[in-house]
């Protein structure tokens, strides 16, 4: 049988669904590396709790994270879509995340929205891991599980919508760029944290009547450090989910301008390497160098699409040598307990990062209409950032505090929550540990 050669057009058709296809791939895989910065928030936070509360904090962190997926699918997806100019939401751009959309399912027309989709449900249950570590060892499981939900599907999208979407108000009038969601998934989440923990309250032991600060130290730092660096990892999917394929063309940030994974590689590496000194510098201790880890990447998470390599290392060291300090000054000024520094990581350094690239100012954005990129303006984002995630968070809270629903007893807590949420023993063969009365040592005063 004579085989025909094919034509021009089905030629083009075939490399136009090669590249579809390829894209689809390329966030296949940062979604499942994104799956990995979940099982480091689940050893991060296991290994920051004592044994009594080992695997409630465990528990906390699936659980938050099987609950952000549907919340997700029936409502989240649709805020993003439809609420970039402010409150007054856009019923006909939000359409397509209608859970009946037929984007919303199967659709061999449509090889990006499930995608996409799963992609920002990803980063939508790490701000809830974020929190989920302020708040361990005396939340209650159901109150948790309430301010997750707001959190991951209401309100981190709302910020998303605002300063992450192409045509989001505080781009196109204020010139806002953020690469790495610096702003809207970690400023948002350590703010958030805060609000809650101020009404949260203090772990039993942790403070003295006379304004003493007590260490309460989880119990394998080795598997704390573990999950950080697992998190650093899961942290290149999350940082490839920030760049758009563009079939055909070069990559471009979600803000139209042209990058590539190389200038992200020079400078996520850099950055990891600088908070890790930074942190170093300040406290030698193993948690917060990969706790520093983190904060020089989301220092420099705004200008990574942009930014020269040796400046983001720069940036880095003083974002990683920043979050200790904002950790210690928390605690002592205020007596923010805050076991795994969520605020100090993610919320401090999400404004060093915001802060950081409008000092460096000066690049154009190519969004039509779009001012350029300026102090002032990322400024006045991280405020609107702040406030987003802090206002939700203290509200909330607040409500469940006075309804008696947001802490668990004195005697639970002092019991243990793996004794109260979760019917198995975490280390069945070694010292007890339900109920057992670990005293705190006093940190140098």
């Amino acid at each position: 049988m004579e085989q025909t050669a094919p034509t021009l057009e089905s030629l083009q058709q075939m490399i136009a669904m090669s590249d579809t296809i390829n894209m689809e791939i390329f966030y296949w895989f940062c979604t499942a590396l994104m799956v990995i910065i979940h099982v480091g928030f689940l050893a991060y936070e296991m290994g920051a709790s004592r044994l009594k509360n080992a695997l409630a904090s465990g528990v906390k962190n699936i659980l938050a994270f099987s609950f952000m997926v549907p919340t997700f699918f029936f409502f989240g997806w649709w805020i993003y879509l439809s609420m970039y100019n402010g409150f007054v939401p856009d019923f006909e751009a939000g359409a397509a995340g209608l859970p009946w959309s037929e984007s919303m399912g199967p659709n061999l027309s449509d090889n990006a929205s499930g995608i996409f989709w799963g992609a920002f449900v990803l980063f939508a249950a790490t701000t809830a891991s974020i929190f989920s570590g302020a708040v361990i060892e005396r939340i209650r499981m159901s109150s948790f599980l309430v301010l997750a939900i707001i959190l991951g599907s209401v309100v981190w999208i709302l910020a998303a919508s605002w300063g992450w979407h192409p045509t989001g108000w505080l781009t196109q009038k204020w010139g806002f760029h953020d690469f790495g969601a610096a702003g809207c998934v970690h400023m948002v989440a350590g703010f958030f944290a805060l609000g809650v923990v101020m009404n949260l309250g203090a772990r039993i032991g942790r403070f003295g009547k006379n304004g003493e600060v007590y260490e309460i130290a989880g119990h394998s730092a080795p598997m704390s450090t573990i999950g950080l660096m697992m998190i650093v990892v899961g942290f290149f999917g999350f940082l490839g989910g920030c760049i758009i394929y563009m079939p055909g063309a070069q990559w471009t940030s979600i803000f139209g301008n042209e990058t590539t994974l190389s200038a992200i590689s020079f400078n996520t590496l850099m950055a990891m390497a600088g908070g890790i000194i930074g942190s170093y510098i300040m406290t030698r201790q193993p948690f917060w160098m990969m706790s520093g880890a983190l904060a020089g990447i989301i220092s420099a998470a705004p200008g990574l699409d942009l930014y020269y390599p040796p400046l983001a290392f720069l940036i880095a060291i003083i974002g990683g040598a920043i979050a200790p300090m904002a950790d210690k000054f928390m605690t002592r000024k205020f007596k923010i307990d805050d076991p795994v520094g969520a605020f100090a990581v993610h919320g401090v350094s999400g404004v060093v990062g915001l802060l950081m690239l409008g000092i460096f100012s000066g690049y154009p954005n190519v969004l039509e209409g779009a001012p350029n990129v300026s102090f002032m303006g990322q400024f006045m984002s991280a405020i609107v950032m702040a406030l987003v995630g802090f206002i939700p968070g203290y509200a909330l809270s607040f409500v469940l505090a006075k309804a008696g629903v947001l802490r668990v007893p004195p005697k639970a807590e002092e019991a243990g929550l793996d004794i109260v949420e979760v019917p198995l023993t975490a280390y069945p063969e070694s010292v007890p540990a339900q109920g057992a009365d670990i005293k705190p040592v006093m940190k140098e005063a």
